[in-house]
């Protein structure tokens, strides 16, 4: 059967009665013969606050030329972001998960209120990735999705720096290892230009994963956003965007099961953030696919992790990139028998062809070869145990330690956990537990960066634990329990914990505990006084009443 490219538009545009719809197109520019093509959506988060997207607006030119370049009509417009970088440590990080619903709503709203046959999704940072591959799985029209591109490394005084530094370095500063001139030189130098964080954090993280996934062509997501070459594939974005119109590929074909298995393998085999189990499980609700967290650990356990990337290890995206990037690691699981090679990608070919395909640097040391991988197991793990009957994700990128028994220091919001931090009052031994940061609780499930950030720079990272029903940023690395579920909020078991408690993390027993009797933890939650609601009207309060738990991916719909 032939795919209709005007499959939507000729409903809006074409016949007498449409002539009304036809005049705002011309009051705007538009002709008859952009109204005879297919109509394509180019949609991105260009915001006048973060290098995550300021390249957003050069590159929908440029995929708009590759649209007209191959007979479409592209339409522009864009949606919101929340830059975490910015809020994050603040009451604003609240508003940062929301975002992603946010920007997923709104992409669905324009793309069906107009009738358009399909779209390119511009992304940056972390929630708009997801968001806009979230708007693909719900509208299943042809369509794409391009990442601007990693920021580069910024350089001081010998070092290579991401803005993971300088969370660091406030730590550092705090405790009195650094002084004020080095925090600004830090400061002034982590960040030089557009782009997304630079590390393995979450914008990078999901970027790979959405190649892997294959609603992104294999390698145009790596391209960092200065490079020039970044222009050429937002055009050969624009052109593929037609091919798959013509073609009626839609992404319900692409996102399968054993895609997604693939994009968890991704995430596994680069040590990336944690968030990318909340993300992947959102948009395999969207499809329609049947995902939960246990994937996640029954895939990690047997993927090796392969790339020696920030925040836990040495290298930062571009030279990711210039190794030769995700067509790389996934030869490397090919050749592993790890990867459903056989899944289709947006670029017409299997993504087996793609990792056939790639290209490694002579010498490169950021992509280890499977003979000599970081660690015989993925990134992340799926923890379980009386503190998370639902699950919870550890990250065990950057460390060998497989048990951690610590003494519960108890915050109910990131703020207070920051303040005794700073003030040097959490000790070598503590596991600090910040609860009522969960999706509904927060609401908005903050991440704890300046907490985590703040613990590395005073040299507590290897021997302080924390735990938490929000999330971490994917700059966070050391012993970190995030998503904790049920939540506080939920009436979660996190709620019953007192100072003191005795909590153990066991890696290898993929257990959270506390040393407490079922019967005291249901005796303690039965006295648990739950904090009075933040907001009780707007977007954060309806928020709060529509979203799911984090183990089912912290979605509304």
């Amino acid at each position: 059967m032939t795919f209709d490219p005007r499959h939507k538009s000729r409903v809006i545009l074409d016949g007498a009665d449409r002539a009304a719809a036809r005049t705002y197109f011309r009051a705007v520019g538009f002709t008859d013969e952009d109204l005879a093509r297919p109509l394509v959506g180019v949609a991105h988060c260009w915001i006048e606050l973060t290098p995550c997207n300021s390249n957003h607006r050069k590159l929908a030119g440029k995929v708009k030329e590759g649209i007209r370049a191959a007979g479409g009509t592209p339409i522009e417009f864009n949606t919101i972001s929340v830059t975490d970088g910015i809020a994050m440590g603040t009451e604003g990080m609240k508003a940062s998960l929301v975002s992603r619903e946010t920007i997923a709503d709104s992409v669905e709203l324009v793309v069906r209120g107009h009738l358009l046959d399909g779209f390119v999704g511009i992304s940056g940072c972390d929630k708009t990735i997801p968001g806009m591959v979230m708007a693909m799985a719900r509208l299943n029209l042809p369509s794409l999705m391009l990442y601007g591109g990693s920021i580069r490394y910024g350089e001081y005084r010998g070092r290579r720096l991401t803005v993971q530094d300088v969370f660091e370095a406030i730590g550092a500063f705090n405790a009195g290892q650094i002084d004020a001139a080095e925090l600004k030189g830090i400061e002034c130098a982590a960040c030089p230009g557009d782009g997304a964080c630079g590390g393995q954090f979450t914008a990078n993280t999901m970027a790979t994963a959405f190649e892997m996934l294959g609603v992104s062509p294999m390698g145009f997501n790596g391209v960092p956003a200065p490079d020039p070459r970044k222009e050429e594939i937002a055009f050969e974005t624009g052109r593929l965007a037609m091919d798959l119109l013509r073609k009626g590929v839609l992404p319900r074909r692409i996102i399968t099961r054993k895609a997604l298995g693939n994009a968890i393998a991704g995430v596994m085999a680069t040590g990336g953030s944690t968030n990318a189990v909340l993300h992947l499980l959102a948009v395999a609700k969207e499809a329609g696919v049947r995902l939960t967290i246990d994937e996640f650990d029954r895939i990690s356990r047997r993927t090796p992790l392969l790339a020696d990337l920030k925040p836990w290890g040495a290298y930062t995206a571009p030279e990711m990139y210039e190794a030769g990037g995700m067509p790389v690691v996934a030869r490397r699981l090919l050749d592993a028998g790890l990867l459903h090679a056989d899944e289709p990608t947006v670029t017409g070919r299997t993504i087996g062809d793609e990792a056939r395909a790639a290209r490694e640097a002579p010498g490169q040391k950021v992509i280890r070869p499977l003979a000599d991988p970081l660690a015989r197991h993925g990134g992340l793990a799926i923890l379980r145990g009386n503190l998370a009957p639902d699950g919870c994700v550890a990250k065990l990128a950057g460390h060998t330690e497989r048990v951690f028994r610590g003494t519960a220091r108890v915050f109910d919001r990131e703020e207070d956990a920051f303040r005794a931090v700073k003030a040097g009052r959490i000790k070598a031994g503590d596991f600090i537990v910040i609860r009522w940061e969960g999706p509904k609780g927060g609401p908005g499930m903050r991440e704890m960066l300046h907490v985590t950030g703040a613990l590395q720079g005073a040299g507590l990272g290897g021997s302080v634990a924390l735990m938490t029903d929000g999330r971490f940023s994917g700059a966070t690395h050391g012993f970190m329990v995030g998503h904790v579920a049920p939540e506080a909020a939920a009436g979660g078991p996190i709620a019953a914990v007192r100072n003191g408690d005795t909590i153990v993390l066991d890696v290898n027993r993929r257990r959270l505990d506390v040393t407490l009797s079922p019967a005291e933890i249901r005796k303690r939650l039965k006295t648990v006084k739950r904090p009075k609601p933040r907001y009780a009207w707007g977007v954060m309060a309806k928020y709060a009443r529509l979203v799911s738990s984090a183990s089912d991916g912290a979605v509304t719909g």
